[in-house]
């Protein structure tokens, strides 16, 4: 994995110093590299509606603040955290204008043809409520974790804690699912 992440970052580095050169094909190619990973991490985040106005949000600061940009992490985790505060700004905001959070619905079975399918679904939609329970930042550093495959360094960067914190919120998160699945059972 260093080796792919040395390789990355060396990609987004030729890529940002094309884009300051005036190249906009590089940042059509910084968006195509990283949109789909922030896509997921919106909605793993829990957005359900407006998933491509907060990526593109997300992309127009960042290109806006680029030179701000110091490298101490990668392009990717910056983009994340970027990410990250404009979804925590929209929830403050919609916590204002509807005065509270609204209770996500989880999915019901859309196919009946095939009993693998439905307890595929069943079981999916177990996970997601046991993932749900979990505390907020121990839901963050597991879906980053899981979903997309970041380091903890880098998640610790994202939700702003420390590597060896994200280790534990993650060793929870797994022995909570764990045990909700168990319970459940």
């Amino acid at each position: 994995m260093t080796d792919d992440a040395g390789t990355n970052r060396a990609i987004d580095a030729e890529l940002i110093q094309r884009w300051k050169a005036g190249d906009q094909r590089a940042a059509t190619a910084i968006v195509e590299r990283h949109g789909t990973a922030l896509a997921r991490f919106a909605a793993s985040s829990g957005v359900r509606e407006g998933v491509d106005e907060l990526v593109q949000a997300t992309f127009v600061r960042a290109f806006h603040s680029l030179d701000s940009f110091r490298a101490d992490s990668t392009l990717r985790t910056w983009l994340f955290t970027i990410l990250k505060r404009l979804v925590l700004d929209r929830r403050r905001a919609e916590r204002r204008q509807a005065g509270a959070t609204e209770l996500e619905e989880t999915h019901a079975v859309d196919e009946y043809g095939a009993l693998d399918q439905m307890i595929a679904d069943e079981t999916a939609m177990r996970v997601r409520g046991a993932v749900q329970q979990l505390l907020p930042l121990q839901r963050e550093v597991f879906l980053l974790r899981v979903t997309d495959g970041m380091a903890y360094s880098e998640i610790a960067t994202v939700v702003g804690s420390t590597e060896g914190a994200c280790r534990v919120h993650y060793h929870n998160a797994m022995r909570s699912i764990k045990e909700k699945l168990s319970d459940d059972a």
